[in-house]
């Protein structure tokens, strides 16, 4: 295609969808500068053991995506960086963005001597906080940018070790924030999401009973590069779970908490509880819930996991956590909607399925957003988009189906630019 005659796109996020948008839109023949505050691409998905239904690892979809963003020269990538302010109008907006020093230069071959000298250590946010790195660490094997990265809020002021020992002289300690004006003909907002906060969900146990965790931690210890190596141990001592709970509906569909459904949490329970079965094959697990919601295709996932003999499903809402003094096992206080009676169940380990809360808080206001925060396509804000779980809580397959579509909205807004000069 021949190149478009216009100003970039500015995407927003480096997760799944915000890689999505960039690359079709870079391939389309569109300049792109992608935007993303953690210091890697990949956002949620690097932190998957595996997707739904297929149970296949996320890393070579990954991969391919690095690749192509490697590879293409019309995209740009800002990691560490953020949207500070935005003004203009459709095809000619002036965005003010903002890059936090990574202290490590592109001289940086991975080699991991700065790691392997530094003193200092700090909570690993990949893996939720269950691990922790050195201060100079490189956030997961193959990560984009491949480059290592110093948290110099967890390092000592005076400490040099880190210069001293690179050979490749890739240190900069002397690194400052900075800030680039971009002119930009359209945005998209695909800043992702983050699960909500199983401490305000007081009857649940989370934060007080040692073996209850939420969804996405299960999903790091269930992932060979997590903080267990692959294996699925309760926090309290480090054994297999021989019986596992699983609540869902964790703060989601509740007026106190998050209104709304989040989709995903169901079949993301059934694909955990098969993690489960595989690697240990007594354990038996009960399914706590309201409704399955699987639609279309996941219907045969259900189906198939509902098939195991060792899996229960018990129609009805979680509504008391307690832990056995002496063994650390959860017990469990729910209602069975079938009987009508309250049952009491004692689990290994008891897995909350949290919700979906949009990362969108820090956005412009010119960005439409709905009464949950979700960003808002309206035809009366044309050049400002939204893409993925910004705009609604959606699995993987369906966010790279939506950041497809919010790159052809960008693509339209810059060429009607372009055409109007």
């Amino acid at each position: 295609m021949t190149p478009l005659d216009a100003r970039p796109v500015l995407v927003l996020g480096g997760g799944i969808a915000g890689m999505t948008t960039a690359i079709e839109a870079a391939e389309a023949g569109c300049d792109v500068v992608l935007v993303e505050k953690a210091a890697y691409l990949g956002g949620r998905v690097v932190r998957m053991n595996q997707y739904f239904p297929k149970l296949c690892p996320p890393a070579c979809g990954l991969e391919i995506n690095f690749r192509r963003i490697k590879n293409n020269p019309r995209i740009t990538v800002l990691t560490q960086a953020e949207l500070e302010k935005l003004s203009g109008s459709p095809g000619d907006y002036e965005a003010v963005v903002r890059l936090s020093p990574r202290y490590v230069t592109e001289a940086c071959t991975c080699c991991g001597d700065c790691a392997a000298v530094c003193p200092a250590e700090r909570l690993d946010e990949v893996n939720y906080g269950l691990a922790r790195t050195k201060a100079a660490y490189l956030p997961f094997d193959s990560a984009f940018p491949a480059r290592y990265v110093i948290d110099r809020t967890a390092c000592g002021a005076a400490c040099r070790a880190c210069v001293e020992a690179c050979k490749y002289g890739a240190i900069d300690l002397t690194g400052q924030p900075e800030r680039r004006t971009l002119r930009v003909a359209a945005v998209v907002a695909a800043t992702g999401w983050a699960p909500y906060d199983a401490g305000k969900l007081d009857n649940l146990g989370y934060g007080k009973c040692a073996n209850v965790v939420t969804n996405v931690i299960l999903e790091r210890l269930a992932a060979p590069d997590g903080p267990t190596g692959g294996k699925i141990l309760r926090p309290s001592d480090g054994k297999p779970p021989l019986a596992v709970g699983f609540v869902q509906c964790a703060g989601s569909r509740d007026e106190n908490h998050l209104p709304y459904c989040s989709a995903v949490c169901c079949s993301a329970s059934l694909k955990q509880a098969t993690y489960i079965r595989s690697q240990v094959p007594d354990a038996k697990i009960t399914v706590f819930y309201i409704d399955i919601r699987t639609p279309g295709r996941l219907e045969d996932f259900y189906s198939k996991v509902a098939g195991d003999p060792k899996i229960e499903f018990i129609k009805g809402k979680a509504a008391k956590v307690d832990e056995d003094a002496a063994s650390k096992d959860v017990i469990v206080t729910a209602e069975d909607a079938g009987s009508g009676r309250l049952v009491t169940r004692k689990f290994s380990l008891l897995v909350l399925a949290t919700g979906i809360v949009p990362q969108t808080d820090g956005l412009p206001v010119d960005f439409a957003r709905d009464e949950f925060h979700f960003v808002r396509n309206v035809p009366e804000k044309p050049g400002l988009y939204g893409a993925g779980c910004a705009r609604r809580p959606e699995e993987v397959s369906a966010s790279i189906q939506d950041a497809t579509g919010a790159a052809l909205k960008a693509l339209q807004c810059a060429a009607r630019s372009a055409r109007h000069g």
